[in-house]
């Protein structure tokens, strides 16, 4: 995948990737061309706060590409920071309120309770898949802005790969 050094290009990554990684193994994009938009957990819905970001950006920024990098890392630490969650004492009723809220009062909530909201797609084993068709199909993202999935190999960026398995690094 080769791009032009005069085109934007946004990376939607995980707050585990080091945006200065990216740019470093970029070398054919010029820094000023590089957008990053950073999360916890790759999860995008269609109308979510990131999603929202996302599409501002291609209209604000001129964004012509979109590459969405999710490492294939274990989730450990995300797992554990929602086990403390679920796990506090002190949060128990307020859980228990959001979740009769979420399922009662708030029909237009499109997951099932809290838990489901906290974990995302975090149970979904295509996640980076599911991200960039939400942003592909999305009916607001202009036709021509190309969605690229990047699979991150490893923490600290050493091979990224395309969907097709293809080496990205000649950017």
């Amino acid at each position: 995948m080769k791009i032009n050094d005069n085109k934007k290009v946004l990376f939607v990554i995980g707050m585990e990737q080091s945006p200065e990684s990216i740019i470093e193994k970029m070398s054919g994009l010029h820094p000023d061309n590089i957008l990053v938009l950073q999360s916890y957990g790759p999860a995008i819905a269609p109308f979510s706060d990131l999603m929202r970001d996302i599409i501002i950006a291609v209209y604000r920024e001129n964004v012509e590409e979109i590459c969405v990098a999710v490492p294939t890392a274990n989730r450990k630490n995300a797992r554990e920071t929602l086990k403390k969650i679920y796990n506090n004492k002190e949060l128990q009723e307020k859980i228990q309120t959001l979740d009769y809220l979420f399922k009662n009062s708030m029909p237009e909530h499109p997951k099932g309770g809290i838990r489901e909201w906290l974990e995302g797609n975090e149970a979904s084993a295509n996640n980076k898949q599911n991200s960039a068709d939400v942003i592909r199909n999305h009916p607001l993202m202009p036709s021509n802005v190309k969605v690229t999935e990047l699979t991150i190999e490893n923490e600290n960026l050493s091979k990224m790969m395309q969907r097709d398995g293809s080496l990205a690094s000649n950017y």
